[in-house]
């Protein structure tokens, strides 16, 4: 990895949304790690150590809210910030729940590529 290159994971079930964001975000400078599954993601993030997780909440087995509660309760990962998103309308409570499983971020899909980047900056610089 190049000094200063920042590390994200995506966990998605979905082969589509891992190759287009996968795809968007090296073009944009980003290492990206994959993984398929709520346990596989809990076990790449404990294991490389990403500067941040982007979870989509509708998996098979481990939802995106139950990961994300592991992820923060596991001292290896608590401090990666995680952004959620998913398929789910802007009138459900995802939002709130993302937050309240530990989430900085929430965004729906589908996404434009200049949303997920701009709330990736967002979580880089804090804000």
């Amino acid at each position: 990895m190049e000094a200063g290159r920042k590390k994200i994971l995506i966990i998605d079930d979905e082969p589509a949304i891992l190759l287009v964001s996968r795809r968007r975000l090296e073009a944009n400078g980003y290492e990206i790690i994959t993984a398929v599954n709520g346990k596989e993601g809990i076990e790449k993030a404990a294991a490389c150590e990403p500067d941040l997780i982007l979870l989509d909440v509708i998996m098979p087995g481990l939802d995106g809210y139950e990961v994300c509660r592991r992820l923060k309760s596991s001292g290896k990962t608590r401090e990666i910030p995680v952004i959620i998103f998913t398929a789910s309308s802007p009138q459900d409570d995802s939002d709130e729940r993302a937050i309240e499983v530990g989430a900085e971020g929430y965004l729906t899909k589908p996404f434009e590529s200049d949303d997920l980047l701009s709330i990736i900056g967002r979580s880089f610089s804090g804000g």
